[in-house]
């Protein structure tokens, strides 16, 4: 009988393992009296039959299937394994970490913003993180139909509506388009939370999304960095300014040549506008001769000596 006994016998465990694996499935083959079934660390096992869950292991060890193992499943707790007789069934094994896959967008986001009417050209990369939380949707959804299910399948899914959520919370939170690192936190929360429901329906959860950097265009990043070393995000005039005395100190504006005569005139110009603008705020705040202004010492109308009054007494003139 020893020898029909290990003939019999096989061993039941997860032998397709890979870390990008979410479930593999152990299927289409008879469990004979004296089979064993192996858990390892991070693996639970369920045993299906006919679509029904009969059983779920999640301690790791190594198990006799026909007294440690079938006194627990729901329908099946009676089987008796006979001499040539084993019992059918789908053993589901479920990688129970959480898995981190980085995201990035292939093409860039156009964001709707005023400044460009085409959309503000936008790319991010960042993380996120899921597990499988429960494992009826997972077997009614996924597992039914399929022997194995790896990170790369949902990765898939999850990048094909990231697009769209990006539009969508950097439209709704991004308020500086310029700094929209800014806000980072409260797009990604928001996108984890839109993700979360994308994938619940199939025993998944998204437990963190993570923004790690939104990138612009190169002629639009460099005039953010051109602008944020000299403070002066907003004053388009001192940055022209600055600009061109850049360029012109760099020995980029030099010669008798057309752009530089244009480059000096617009200086020039903006300088002169300057000085008009000064002299103007000068004069409006200068106090006048009526405030505390000294009196002409004579009539400038008839040549009548004034002893400091405000009117001339020979004819009238106003001298304050």
């Amino acid at each position: 009988m020893g020898f029909f006994k290990n003939q019999f016998s096989n061993v039941v465990e997860w032998e397709e393992f890979r870390d990008d694996m979410i479930f593999w499935k152990w299927s289409n083959r008879e469990i004979k009296k004296g089979s064993k079934l192996i858990i390892r660390p991070g693996q639970d096992a369920i045993f299906v039959n006919s679509g029904k869950i009969e059983g779920i292991f999640q301690d790791d060890g190594e198990y006799q299937i026909d007294s440690d193992i079938i006194p627990f499943l729901s329908t099946l707790k009676g089987f008796k394994f006979g001499f040539n007789s084993g019992m059918r069934v789908e053993i589901l094994f479920v990688n129970t970490k959480e898995f981190t896959v980085k995201w990035g967008t292939q093409n860039p986001v156009l964001i709707p913003t005023p400044q460009l009417p085409g959309g503000m050209p936008i790319r991010a990369n960042g993380t996120f993180n899921f597990k499988v939380n429960d494992y009826v949707r997972l077997i009614d959804k996924i597992a039914g139909m399929k022997d194995s299910y790896l990170v790369e399948d949902i990765k898939i899914r999850i990048t094909s509506v990231l697009d769209q959520l990006l539009m969508k919370w950097i439209s709704r939170e991004g308020k500086d388009m310029f700094n929209l690192q800014a806000n980072a936190s409260e797009i990604a929360r928001g996108i984890r939370e839109a993700l979360d429901m994308e994938v619940l329906d199939n025993g998944m959860t998204i437990t963190g999304f993570q923004v790690m950097s939104f990138n612009y265009p190169q002629e639009i990043q460099d005039m953010i960095t051109k602008t944020a070393s000299h403070e002066m995000i907003g004053n388009l005039q001192k940055y022209q300014q600055v600009s061109m005395t850049d360029a012109m100190a760099s020995g980029k504006l030099h010669g008798g040549g057309t752009a530089s005569d244009m480059a000096g005139m617009m200086m020039g110009m903006n300088m002169a506008n300057e000085m008009m603008k000064n002299m103007n705020q000068n004069q409006t705040h200068a106090p006048s001769s009526s405030q505390g202004g000294s009196k002409p010492n004579f009539c400038p109308n008839c040549g009548t000596k004034n002893e400091g009054a405000n009117f001339c007494p020979n004819c009238g003139q106003k001298l304050g």
